[in-house]
């Protein structure tokens, strides 16, 4: 049933095949799974198949080691008309010491199609619904001015360049 699910949480151990020749986590593994936990929110919230259009801000403030356990939290923070944008957190946990730490955060926005090869389809909105919702809303929006203007640079540099 859609319109129901607007958070997605997967936990698991980092495990050796996970990480690179400095024995932390690859940042193409977070990555991924980051894109997994997103794509489990979106079709929960929207109902529909999704893909995957934009990841904004990534950023990797901690590593993440063999063995800790690892926490990625998709929450759904604004809908448009078929897209809906995604705040993604992953935690990284040293169970020995009981510390936890978070290692990588991010914005997505995927968008609901109506099949597998079809064209964006509507998702139901979603309405925040205390001051951090409204906070994080917010700053969808602002991610998501900053990106029209980015694609307008790009239009004109791709335009003067050719």
């Amino acid at each position: 049933m859609s319109g129901q699910q607007h958070e997605v949480t997967f936990r698991f151990l980092a495990q050796p095949t996970d990480v690179n020749f400095g024995g932390k986590v690859h940042g193409g593994m977070a990555m991924k799974w980051i894109d997994q936990a997103g794509y489990a929110c979106a079709v929960g919230w929207s109902g529909a198949y999704c893909v995957t259009a934009s990841v904004s801000g990534i950023q990797f403030v901690a590593p993440i080691l063999i063995g800790d356990l690892v926490t990625v939290r998709a929450r759904l923070i604004h809908t448009g008309t078929s897209s809906m944008h995604m705040a993604v957190d992953v935690l990284a946990r040293d169970l020995r010491k009981d510390e936890q730490r978070l290692a990588t955060s991010c914005v997505m926005v995927f968008v609901a199609l109506d099949s597998p090869d079809g064209k964006p389809t509507a998702v139901p909105r979603w309405e925040p619904r205390d001051d951090n919702e409204r906070r994080l809303q917010l700053q969808a929006k602002q991610l998501l001015e900053l990106s029209k203007g980015m694609e307008q640079l790009i239009d004109i540099q791709a335009s003067s360049a050719g």
